[in-house]
């Protein structure tokens, strides 16, 4: 799938598991934790989730399938809507992860756009092909969870409008609209998420890289 993409040697390999599993899981997941932790829910916090430790967000099918087909997922980070003061402290704690993956992009993206300013190649390094790969994991991670279908950082745009009785079927049919999504993907060989992720994912690129993503 999408990640599988990125690997064209042992390098990329490992760019791949630093990128998502060590950097962009991880910082995702905190975001979650260490948001909710500030507007009042200790949740996160009691479970041991405001860590940047990557085993605290591991999730094991997650993690067995972004080996297995090249895409996973982290542990869901918990969080209790009693404890947030406002409606609208629920989509902070929701767009931190996406906001998390964007700034550590835009954070890794200054040596590469140093190293074209000065006309050097990205592939000539491979610490500099490694980063472009680890900001492109990024964009991935953000540009997938931006997607407006549960259970993904993006529904709870639409959940902020929803009535509770509303938010169960939304959440309830949009759970199983995804899973097929993915089913459907790994199964015809055409990347449908690929094809829906690819205008977010230029967006993002040109603002963060200032070229398109090397997957467009």
């Amino acid at each position: 799938m999408l990640l599988l993409s990125l690997l064209q040697s042992p390098l990329d390999l490992i760019a791949i598991v630093i990128g998502f599993l060590v950097i962009g899981i991880t910082i995702h997941e905190f975001a979650h934790a260490y948001i909710a932790d500030r507007f009042g829910d200790p949740t996160a916090r009691t479970m041991g989730r405001v860590s940047l430790n990557p085993f605290a967000h591991l999730d094991p099918i997650g993690t067995i399938l972004f080996f297995m087909i090249g895409f996973g997922w982290g542990k869901p980070v918990p969080v209790n809507n009693r404890y947030l003061n406002k409606k609208s402290d629920q989509l902070k704690v929701a767009f931190a992860g996406i906001i998390a993956n964007l700034a550590m992009a835009t954070i890794l993206a200054i040596p590469l756009r140093i190293a074209t300013m000065r006309g050097v190649l990205i592939d000539s390094s491979w610490i500099l092909s490694m980063i472009d790969k680890i900001v492109d994991i990024n964009i991935i991670l953000a540009s997938f969870n931006i997607l407006p279908v549960p259970p993904l950082d993006g529904s709870h745009l639409i959940e902020y409008f929803l009535s509770e009785e509303q938010k169960i079927k939304f959440f309830f049919y949009g759970q199983y609209a995804i899973l097929a999504l993915i089913i459907l993907d790994f199964v015809s060989g055409y990347n449908i998420i690929y094809t829906i992720m690819e205008p977010i994912m230029r967006v993002f690129s040109l603002l963060i890289k200032g070229v398109p993503t090397s997957l467009i």
